[in-house]
Formats: structure tokens, sequence, C-alpha cells
């Protein structure tokens, strides 16, 4: 990218990318449908163009004030919107990353990109505590193999929000500039899919691009930010929050709001080695998040 300049979505239907529904720019197509686009600014009071990738995302960063005042960030959400798209996983995701929000080092080259958004289920419910593992090439368009530079997981927090500073991933061929990431709520199926970057001309080329992935992205200082919200294929917990104990849970040494080290051994209807240590909480019980425990009998 060469500039810093906020961008505007490609039209839908430039990208080949391959569509099992309708053709790209329907409602079916969509992560997120248009009319929440529009309800989203209607209700912001602001006065937003029909752009061509309507997502919450978008629809919240598009309803800003004339002062440039970000409104309240609670999403506007349609039940009924279809999740988000899944994608080929491709060669070069390792498991076992690092828990990290943040996978900037001093001196790391390339444009810093900060990408936030938030976790829903289909019925609109934020979802906390879903697992995003996230991976992407570095500035010169290469994958870490031997170790897990540009590579980490983190959890959505108790309102499904999350964010991830990283860099604009570089280039390689055959690929328009993308971020891979694996999606998945507590006891559910992994979502494995990629986001995009808008105005890219690669973006006409690439056979996997589909425009239902990009990003929101605009200029920030000498940096950029990008957003966008998951759609995951599962009803969330109207609900108590993810601080409340778990129903019934299976006996065991496991438990809620303790800090473990990693090797560290729990019980939970079997037995679990800690693999990251952290700091647990109720949707993170040891059979819910493979990346934090490996289950040893």
């Amino acid at each position: 990218m060469t500039s810093d300049a906020p961008t505007t979505p490609d039209e839908p239907g430039t990208g080949p990318g391959p569509h099992t529904g309708p053709g790209p720019g329907t409602t079916a197509d969509r992560g997120i449908s248009r009319k929440t686009l529009l309800r989203a600014a209607v209700a912001a009071g602001a006065a937003v163009p029909l752009l061509a990738t309507g997502s919450i995302a978008l629809a919240r960063d598009a309803a800003r004030s004339s002062t440039g005042e970000t409104l309240p960030p609670t999403p506007f959400c349609d039940d009924g919107d279809d999740p988000t798209p899944d994608q080929m996983e491709g060669p070069y995701f390792k498991p076992n990353s690092p828990l990290r929000t943040n996978l900037v080092t001093p001196g790391t080259a390339g444009t810093r990109l900060t990408v936030g958004g938030y976790v829903f289920g289909r019925n609109c419910v934020p979802l906390p505590g879903v697992l995003l593992d996230f991976w992407q090439a570095d500035n010169a368009g290469a994958y870490d193999m031997a170790g897990y530079t540009f590579r980490g997981h983190q959890f959505t927090d108790a309102t499904g929000a999350f964010s991830l500073r990283t860099i604009v991933p570089g280039l390689y061929p055959g690929r328009t500039r993308h971020i891979h990431v694996k999606a998945q709520a507590p006891g559910e199926p992994v979502l494995t899919t990629q986001l995009y970057f808008p105005g890219e001309p690669r973006n006409n080329t690439d056979a996997l691009f589909d425009p239902a992935l990009l990003m929101n992205v605009r200029g920030a200082g000498g940096g950029k930010e990008g957003s966008f919200d998951f759609v995951l294929n599962v009803d969330g917990d109207p609900g108590p929050g993810p601080t409340d104990p778990p129903t019934d849970p299976p006996s065991g040494t496991w438990a809620a709001g303790r800090s473990y080290a990693a090797g560290e051994g729990v019980t939970y209807g079997g037995s679990y080695r800690c693999l990251q240590a952290h700091t647990s909480m109720a949707g993170w019980e040891p059979p819910n998040v493979p990346a934090l425990w490996r289950r040893e009998s």
C-alpha cells in the first residue's frame, strides 16, 4: 500500500472468488446485510452512503458525527444474517501459537496495523471467550515456519470484542494481501477464514478473494486501522455472562479465576496439561480450548 488515506471497499463481483449461493451483492452472500448498514447509520443519526460490503464493523465505523467523535461502539445486528464465510487454511498454519494480542516487536518492518471488532452468534449475541488464532506474512511476504513471528492467539472479552496489533502483510506470488484467522466459540466448530484489504489491485485476480471478507480500513497517523466483525454459526447465550460458573461441571481440580502455569496439570472429566500460562475463566474449560490445554487421559 502506498497511501494511508482511507480506501473504499471494492465493488462486489470484482473478485473471482468462489460462491455457493446467490451472486455477490445479494443479501445471502453478505456476512451482514446491507440493511444493517443503513439501520445502524439511522440509529446513530448519521448520513452514511450505502457501501458495497455492508457489515456491522463498517456500519459502526461509518456512523460518526461531523466532529469525528466515535459514537458508542455497541454494534447493530440483524437476526438471521449469514455467518462469516469460511476459506481454506493454506499451507502455512502452525498450531500452538503464543497467547498475545500484539504481533509487533521493536524494529519490526512494515506499516503498523490495528484490527479490532466483535464476534457474534447468528442471533446477534456477542460471544465472549472465543478463541481467535491469527497468522500472516511479514512485510516481505514470507511466513515464519521456524518460529511464531506474526502468529498469535487471543480470546474475546466479556463483550465479544477483540483487538490485534500487527502490520499490513506483504505480497507474495498469486495472492492479494490477507490475514488468516481461526475462530472457535467454546465447544463449537472452528471457522477458518481470511480477512482482506479494500482497494488492493490483486483483489481482482486472487482466486480466493471474497468481498464479504473485506475489512474496513482507514489511515491512522503513520499506520492503519482495520475493523471486522465475525458472525459464527452458533447461537449466543443471551443469559448470564462468562464470569458465572458453568452449570453442573464435571468434577475435577480445574476452576475459573485461577492462574495456571505452562506444564501444570488439572483434571476436568479427564486429565489435562497446561500449554500456555493464563488466568482461567468460565467458558475456557479444558475440553473447550485445545490451545490452552492438552488432554492426557
